[in-house]
């Protein structure tokens, strides 16, 4: 009886949505990750789209193996059960080939990204030099095409926003959508008066983000998706990103280069940035979220970066409705921190303290 593999072994978006069911799969057991209930085929009959995407390595004897490309470049095999021994033996399978496995190689330097260099220059000058009409330009197309590979799948119905009560009786749920125009300071990702509605994941998340004090007490409202919602989900691109729906393997190859763009701009929408300095650091991440509104899409997930869960920035508040209005006590609030190594202050200064007494 031959062996099958699933969807789940690897972790790939492209592989569960579009080609294990496109290969007329049975439902069963997996006999290499040992998922169950799920779509299984032969490993043979993922050969064709395994070999045009290791096509892009190539044999080198100071690299690495092929498993640990695919693991580190697209986060394949991601299953806990497919360690880099699992992982081998089913691409061995998948391949028919059980000496390629063993060598080691590296990406082909055919492939090369001007993304990454032009956003930080591009970034630079949003900051610090113009605002408007800019000098640096990035490749807009390009860009579309790369944010077309990371839609949001499978968000959650329900959302949830919060603010921190500062008087009695709770806000009422009119109180809890998107501020008016009028009073639309500058956020994450929207300008000032431009209005865009921000939501967690879950009410932990929400609270999380309006950085409550103990003892406060947060009125926390829950909102439904009405309708269709297209978001990019910038979380984890290297995750996101599906190889196996590429064309062909110039495309896998270029994208493998323009990942680290990816990931940076998801790293604008995350990184902790502090309030004196907001009104200026927030200007990338909401150029980028105007583009990605431009687009065509409805909003932008991301990761929170002060709590678990995910954020979602709505660029059309009337996109979801609101329903009811929960208070939560704000007990404890939880703070890490780590050292930071510092230099010598004579070195980091690059001036002479030594005392001279002479």
């Amino acid at each position: 009886m031959p062996a099958y593999c699933c969807s789940e072994c690897f972790g790939d978006r492209g592989l569960k949505k579009s080609i294990i069911p496109s290969l007329n799969p049975i439902r069963g057991v997996c006999n290499y990750c040992q998922s169950t209930g799920v779509d299984l085929v032969e490993p043979a009959q993922l050969a064709d789209v395994f070999e045009m995407l290791i096509s892009i390595y190539e044999p080198n004897p100071n690299g690495k193996s092929l498993v640990e490309w695919l693991k580190h470049d697209w986060q394949i095999f991601s299953h806990p059960f497919m360690d880099t021994a699992h992982a081998k033996e089913l691409l061995s399978e998948i391949l028919d080939n059980g000496d390629i496995v063993r060598k080691t190689f590296s990406p082909a330097e055919t492939y090369k990204s001007e993304g990454l260099a032009r956003w930080e220059t591009l970034r630079d000058e949003l900051m610090y030099k113009n605002r408007y009409f800019l000098d640096e330009t990035l490749d807009t197309d390009r860009l579309k095409e790369l944010l077309d590979h990371l839609p949001a799948d499978d968000l959650p119905e329900s959302w949830f926003r919060a603010r921190i009560l500062t008087a009695n009786p709770p806000y009422p749920i009119a109180e809890m959508g998107a501020p008016p125009k009028h009073l639309t300071t500058h956020g994450r990702a929207n300008p000032t008066g431009i209005p865009y509605l921000y939501l967690g994941s879950l009410p932990e998340t929400a609270v999380a983000e309006v950085r409550p004090h103990t003892g406060e007490v947060a009125c926390v409202a829950d909102f439904k998706v009405t309708g269709s919602l297209t978001a990019i989900d910038l979380r984890n691109p290297r995750k996101l990103v599906s190889p196996f729906l590429l064309a062909d393997a110039g495309s896998i190859g270029q994208m493998r280069a323009d990942i680290p763009f990816l990931e940076r701009l998801g790293e604008e929408l995350t990184r902790p940035v502090l309030p004196r300095s907001a009104a200026i650091d927030y200007i990338p991440s909401q150029y980028l979220c105007e583009f990605i509104k431009k687009s065509g899409y409805d909003g932008v997930v991301y990761r929170s970066s002060v709590s678990n869960g995910m954020n979602l920035a709505l660029f059309n508040p009337e996109k979801v409705v609101g329903g009811d209005v929960s208070l939560f006590s704000i007990n404890r609030v939880s703070v890490e921190v780590a050292p930071i190594c510092i230099a010598p202050v004579k070195s980091c200064l690059g001036v002479n303290l030594e005392r001279n007494d002479t």
